[in-house]
């Protein structure tokens, strides 16, 4: 029984999301945080930080939260989202990339700051739905989901 071509167009817009919007936003936090750390004062050792740091922990945290939260979808459990401890690594990343976006503009603005929250927030996303991607169990998710739906849809 082949794929249902809905399903198979939500995985291809997932893999397009993640395909582009990734690697533009790991790049994007390496530069701004390469910015942000040269304003701190020369010879200080936490200028390094910002630019080694923030990509390998935007990934680890994103999708560290996808993966609980996909697998709680999986076993039909309630959410994760709502526990302050997947929430909060979540809300410091998006926080310090919004604020290192601003910080490393030589003049920061609202504009700037719109920018840097939607490709923080495009690459998060992209990020977040990497474990529901690549899972052999989408269809079957969606499946229960749609036929959980339509039975408590009113007569």
């Amino acid at each position: 029984m082949g794929k249902p071509r809905g399903v198979r167009g939500l995985r291809v817009l997932m893999w397009v999301v993640i395909a582009v919007e990734v690697p533009v936003y790991l790049v994007w936090l390496a530069q701004v945080g390469y910015l942000t750390g040269q304003q701190l004062p020369p010879g200080d050792v936490a200028r390094w930080a910002p630019p080694v740091l923030l990509p390998p922990v935007a990934v680890l945290f994103c999708v560290m939260a996808g993966s609980t939260w996909w697998l709680s979808v999986v076993a039909d459990h309630r959410s994760p989202l709502r526990e302050k401890w997947i929430v909060a690594p979540l809300v410091f990343v998006a926080a310090f990339s919004v604020l290192c976006g601003v910080v490393s503009a030589k003049e920061p603005s609202v504009s700037v700051g719109m920018l840097s929250t939607v490709i923080t927030g495009l690459g998060m996303i992209g990020l977040f739905f990497i474990p529901a991607a690549c899972s052999r169990r989408l269809l079957d998710v969606i499946r229960r989901r749609s036929s959980t739906a339509s039975d408590e849809e009113p007569q």
